[in-house]
């Protein structure tokens, strides 16, 4: 968020500014969309019954995370949304992969998903559309482990790419591969 902020910014200054601000917004409205509603759900899990209460916020929000969905548009919308702003501007595109590169070439578990979002969205037509949505989630995953990794500690850039990257853990929380892992963020969060 703090990124896509300072992209606005500073939009009209180059063309990675540019590609913030039109690209990545549209890839970060699906994934919030899309992420949101499972987010809530295991947080009102963790509130057990009371999660459950009109008294609580916790069903309110699982409620109404859908409502991102209504307002700013169906997940292909705003999946076609990104892939429009790709077609308008390649080099916004193209300084975004470059952005990404030093990153994600480095790591075994990234630079597949940056090559594959490189040849992949370097296309056009039917079948681009096709697999927007997954190209939005990608791209999205990418910027997140690329901001972690520039910003955070490296175990938790790890842990965020193990969780996201790694075909056996999917998409549920929860799935840290390593108890090391679990522990350490843990304590970052609540130390004592």
């Amino acid at each position: 968020m703090m990124r896509l902020t300072q992209a606005f910014a500073l939009a009209n200054q180059n063309p990675l500014q540019h590609a913030y601000k039109r690209i990545v917004t549209a890839a970060a409205k699906f994934w919030v969309a899309k992420r949101s509603i499972e987010l809530s759900a295991e947080a009102m899990e963790v509130f057990g019954g009371n999660g459950y209460m009109d008294e609580s916020p916790m069903g309110r929000l699982y409620r109404e995370a859908p409502v991102i969905s209504i307002w700013e548009g169906s997940g292909n919308v705003m999946a076609l949304d990104m892939l429009r702003a790709i077609s308008r501007d390649p080099e916004a595109m193209a300084a975004l992969i470059e952005d990404l590169r030093p990153v994600c070439a480095d790591d075994a578990r990234l630079r597949p998903h940056l090559e594959a979002s490189a040849a992949i969205l370097g296309a056009d037509g039917a079948a681009l559309e096709a697999v927007a949505r997954r190209e939005a989630q990608r791209l999205i995953l990418l910027m997140q482990a690329r901001l972690l990794r520039e910003d955070s500690p490296d175990f938790v850039a790890d842990a965020f790419i193990a969780s996201r990257f790694d075909a056996q853990w999917g998409r549920v929380f929860g799935t840290l591969p390593e108890h090391d892992a679990q522990a350490r963020l843990l304590e970052r969060a609540w130390p004592v």
